[in-house]
Order: structure tokens, then sequence, then C-alpha cells
């Protein structure tokens, strides 16, 4: 098994994973164009600021992904050729980290958030809070969508740094 060629096309997919946060945090920034040059009512232009804060948030995030998951990939190899096994065992302890926040945090704390801001879109009236609920709704649904697809891959990587933890022992 070529073990750095597995890992190397894991932090690459996590680069074009990231970009999908550039991609929604653009989306939402357009958003915010859009509602404030065409927003005529007070519900339309309710959705200025969140939008824009949304927007803001996953470009952030998808940037700072791309950067930390670019370096993690100019890393790998050095790391690698230095010490193979410490090398999988920091990566092992790196995903199984990874895998409890992404279970944990985006597949149940997220959800959570969804459903108090849909009650909040039931029961408070003011347009703001409306807003700030189904934009926070939206974005919190596009980063399970991203993350439930990066969980996925880190599980498939975490069995592959186990078999290769198996044929590494030292």
């Amino acid at each position: 098994m070529d073990f750095l060629k597995a890992s190397t096309q894991w932090a690459k997919d996590e680069v074009f994973s990231s970009a999908f946060f550039i991609l929604f945090g653009m989306l939402f920034i357009l958003a915010t164009i859009g509602f404030w040059q065409l927003g005529k009512t007070e519900a339309a232009r309710a959705f200025i600021y969140p939008t824009l804060v949304a927007g803001s948030l996953l470009l952030m995030a998808g940037i700072s992904f791309t950067v930390s998951n670019k370096t993690r990939l100019s890393n790998f190899e050095t790391e690698y050729k230095a010490n193979p096994s410490s090398f999988i065992k920091a990566e092992i302890a790196r995903t199984e980290k990874t895998m409890w926040e992404y279970r944990n945090i985006a597949m149940k704390v997220l959800p959570l958030i969804v459903v108090v801001a849909a009650l909040l879109i039931v029961f408070i009236d003011k347009p703001i809070w409306r807003a700030i609920s189904m934009t926070l709704i939206a974005m919190l649904l596009c980063m399970i969508s991203i993350d439930s697809l990066a969980l996925s891959r880190m599980e498939k990587y975490h069995n592959e740094l186990k078999q290769a933890e198996s044929l590494h022992k030292d």
C-alpha cells in the first residue's frame, strides 16, 4: 500500500472540500448584495447583515481550511520520510480527534442549533430575528453537508492509517 499517496490524496480532497466553504460564502455575500440593492420590504432588508456575517464566516473558514490543508499537504512527504511510524501514529491521533469533533459537533450540536433557529422563526415575529434564524439555518446546513462528506473521507483515511500502522510496527 502506498500510504504517502493515500495521505496526499486525502489532503487534496480536503483542499477541494474547503473550496465549497468559499463558494457558499461567496453565494451568501452575493445574496447580501441582492438584498441590499433589491430589498424593498423590511423583511428583505433584515437579511442584509445576517447574510453578510454568514458569508464572511464561511469565507474565513474556507480560506483557513484551505491554507492549513495545503500546509499539511506540503509537509506530508518530509514528515513521513523522516519517521513513518511516528507520522502514522500522529495522524491516527489527529484523525480520531477530528472524527470525534465531526460526530459530536457537526452531526449533533449543529442540527440542534438548526432546530432552535427553526423554533425562533415560528415564535418570534420580528423580521431581523427571522432573517437571522433563516440565515443561520442555511449556513449550518451548508456546513453539515460539507462536514458529513469530510467525516466519511476522514473515516476512510483513518482506516487506511490503521492498516499502515500494522505494516509499520516498530
